[in-house]
């Protein structure tokens, strides 16, 4: 199957990105790993006049950990991700995301600047980040902006990137002491498929066996952007945390979320699945708490 004709560009610095999207807007693209904007085009979902590359951009490509932010560029791969010590200590849950993203080959590819820009509600990456309260930084020409990630879906494949706009990094604050996070994700089958339900809890406690300080809960594939269960967090602050608690928190979960039925399955089964996932990453977030 062949692509559409384009023009295809490749900038040397962000600055001179964004000018050349400010002079396209709607008719550019940006491409990295392109693990989806490829297959969209090959199957003429869309068609854009110019790409702009940015995966040989180093500026984008980094990762810092210094002052109690971890900064994460937009072209840093998912297999980077996967195999990051820094990650795997400071943001676990992200770190699971990444591993149960596609197969070694996509996530070689894959970028988590495009996992979050593709705003697909089944993506593996959104529910640990918005979990750990990320945002996303916007750049252009005349300036940039920062995103709460929670209010950077607007829906299936639609965000609050301008048509300008070039997302350049993502920012996540190092969680305090006494803090976990787990993340899951559900399919049919392994590496090639669409998740059925994934899920990321955090919880942050006053310390070991203490009490429930605050609580994200983040489900994803079961409506048209990822899902806050907001009862569910509610549910949670000031308990204890325990096995029983965490169903209870699964069970109000189940009400947050609003799933279709497709050929993947029903949505009466993805509505248990999120209780069942709500519960085990509550128990891994608490897990990594007491260890």
């Amino acid at each position: 199957m062949l692509l559409p004709k384009f023009d295809f560009y490749e900038p040397t610095t962000i600055e001179e990105a964004c000018q050349i999207m400010a002079e396209f807007r709607t008719k550019a693209k940006l491409i990295a790993g392109g693990t989806d904007l490829m297959v969209n085009m090959k199957h003429r979902l869309i068609s854009p006049e110019h790409l702009i590359s940015i995966s040989r951009l180093d500026e984008l490509k980094k990762l810092d950990s210094s002052n109690g932010v971890v900064k994460i560029g937009a072209c840093f791969t998912v297999a980077d991700l996967a195999d990051s010590e820094v990650i795997g200590k400071k943001l676990s849950a992200l770190r699971a995301g990444a591993r149960a993203l596609g197969s070694p080959l996509i996530r070689n590819l894959a970028t988590i600047g495009g996992n979050l820009g593709s705003a697909r509600p089944a993506a593996d990456l959104p529910p640990s980040l918005m979990a750990y309260n990320a945002k996303v930084v916007l750049k252009k020409s005349s300036g940039e902006r920062t995103v709460s990630l929670n209010n950077f879906f607007r829906g299936p494949g639609l965000t609050e990137i301008q048509p300008d706009e070039i997302l350049t990094e993502i920012q996540v604050e190092t969680p305090p002491p006494y803090t976990g996070a787990g993340y899951i994700n559900l399919g049919v089958r392994m590496a090639q498929d669409c998740n059925l339900v994934n899920a990321a809890s955090l919880i942050a406690s006053d310390g070991p066996g203490g009490v429930i300080k605050s609580a994200r809960i983040v489900m994803g594939c079961v409506g048209p952007t990822h899902l806050r269960a907001s009862s569910a967090e509610k549910l949670l602050i000031g308990e204890k945390p325990s096995e029983e608690l965490f169903a209870k928190a699964g069970e109000a979960a189940m009400k947050d979320c609003s799933p279709i039925d497709d050929f993947r399955g029903s949505a009466e089964y993805k509505k248990a699945m999120v209780g069942v996932l709500t519960k085990r990453t509550l128990g891994i977030a608490y897990d990594e708490i007491l260890n």
